[in-house]
């Protein structure tokens, strides 16, 4: 098996025909023209809760903007549950915590993939303080830095409503995903998820509505709801 290849699998690589990976690639094609204006290239994705398919979501959405030709980096900022290193079978002893802590370079912590045009930054170890260094003038230099490397940096976060981690990261973005459930969250729930970005005047580009029921011979498909404004 390649080394790319998740546990969860990531169905863009696996099955690029299917009618989800299809609408990954709309869900990218969504992103692009939900600014006429302004660029977006820093794209943070989360959730109300865990367990609703953000990580999920982030992976494929990453390798749909890698196969466009687009040079995209995922970093991994779930300093608490980190998944990225899994799910592209990373070694995980640097990382974007490291990076913070100043015990490794930027380019040390960068990890390429046999997926062209495509990088991670996996967590590295958790830290006792995972906001504080989210929220650090050396995460938003990072940024900065990959800014001018980079075509489409997506930066996978924490459940909204579990920690202040994902509103820190959000504020720093061109714009944020929010995945929903649709059937395990309820709706003021998702309210409150999308108060919490508002709070920090972060940018919501949409609405990633997940196991959307559908007819009994299609899958489940993952949905965008255009620029919220």
């Amino acid at each position: 098996m390649s080394r790319s290849r998740s546990k969860r699998q990531i169905i863009t690589l696996s099955n690029p025909r299917s009618p989800i990976s299809e609408s990954y690639r709309a869900l990218r094609t969504n992103i692009d023209y939900s600014s006429v204006d302004d660029r977006v290239q820093v794209i943070s994705v989360t959730s109300a809760g865990p367990g609703e398919g953000k990580t999920t979501t982030i992976t494929n959405l990453a390798v749909t903007y890698a196969q466009s030709e687009r040079k995209t980096i995922l970093i991994d900022a779930d300093l608490r549950k980190p998944t990225a290193h899994h799910s592209f079978y990373l070694s995980n002893q640097h990382g974007l915590s490291t990076v913070l802590a100043q015990r490794c370079s930027l380019m040390d912590a960068i990890q390429s993939t046999d997926i062209p045009n495509f990088d991670v930054i996996t967590s590295g170890a958790i830290p006792p303080n995972p906001a504080e260094m989210l929220g650090s003038k050396r995460m938003a230099a990072l940024i900065e830095q990959l800014r001018d490397v980079y075509d489409i940096i997506l930066i996978d976060n924490p459940p909204l409503l579990a920690v202040t981690d994902a509103q820190i990261i959000a504020a720093q973005c061109d714009g944020t995903l929010l995945v929903v459930d649709q059937g395990r969250v309820k709706r003021e729930i998702g309210k409150k998820a999308v108060a919490n970005l508002e709070n920090v005047k972060a940018r919501i580009l949409g609405v990633v509505l997940n196991n959307v029921k559908r007819k009994a011979n299609e899958e489940a498909y993952y949905y965008y709801y255009g620029n919220q404004g």
